[in-house]
């Protein structure tokens, strides 16, 4: 069983919570923790984790775990509900990188994911939850690449095809009212000269008749 895996197992689903996605991080800059503060736990593995509830109405958050050295176990720490996230820094919008900051209400967090494209997934998990759970101030994505916003680019898609559609279909009816138009200047212009033959053959025929 992978880290992630167990972390679900073990952290949420006790609490009947659902873990939807994981990254495991460090910080950029480093805390001054006080020195008793230690209390000689050592190194220790750090993973940011989106999760929900199970139950309704389900209710988001992202929760601090961490795996000390030495241990299999893994501890909850700090959580927040994904309503006090109020800001998303991709920190280059130009290029895959691993570094991202969250702003939450009452706490700022500058952290390296493993690899940049582990913070791409995490981004994009977590901007869908956002779009699904939040209904109304949602965080701000800044500095993000294009593809983290993933599911927002699908629906910009989807509906940049039916707009093209929507465009090409309006001007083939268009096009076929023109040609239909022309058609009926051309019926009614037969029309008349078919009159005009008409009146002049019984003009003819009525001096000839004379």
């Amino acid at each position: 069983m992978n880290a992630k895996s167990a972390i679900s197992k073990e952290i949420f689903a006790p609490h009947d919570e659902r873990m939807l996605g994981a990254v495991q991080v460090k910080r950029r800059t480093k805390k001054k923790i006080p020195f008793l503060a230690t209390g000689g736990q050592g190194e220790y593995l750090t993973y940011i984790c989106l999760s929900v509830t199970n139950k309704k109405p389900a209710q988001a958050s992202i929760t601090k775990v961490k795996q000390f050295e030495g241990s299999t176990s893994f501890v909850r720490r700090t959580q927040w509900m994904l309503e006090q996230l109020r800001q998303v820094n991709g920190i280059d919008p130009n290029r895959d990188s691993p570094e991202f900051d969250l702003l939450f209400e009452n706490a700022f967090d500058q952290w390296v994911a493993s690899t940049a494209s582990e913070k791409c997934t995490f981004f994009q998990i977590l901007h869908s939850t956002c779009q699904r759970y939040l209904t109304d101030k949602k965080p701000e994505f800044i500095n993000c690449q294009s593809k983290i916003m993933g599911g927002n680019s699908i629906l910009h898609s989807a509906a940049d095809s039916v707009t093209s559609a929507v465009q090409k279909a309006s001007q083939a009816l268009n096009e076929r009212g023109e040609r239909l138009g022309r058609a009926e200047e051309k019926t009614e212009e037969l029309k008349n000269s078919a009159q005009q033959f008409a009146e002049t053959a019984h003009k003819l025929a009525m001096k000839h008749k004379c």
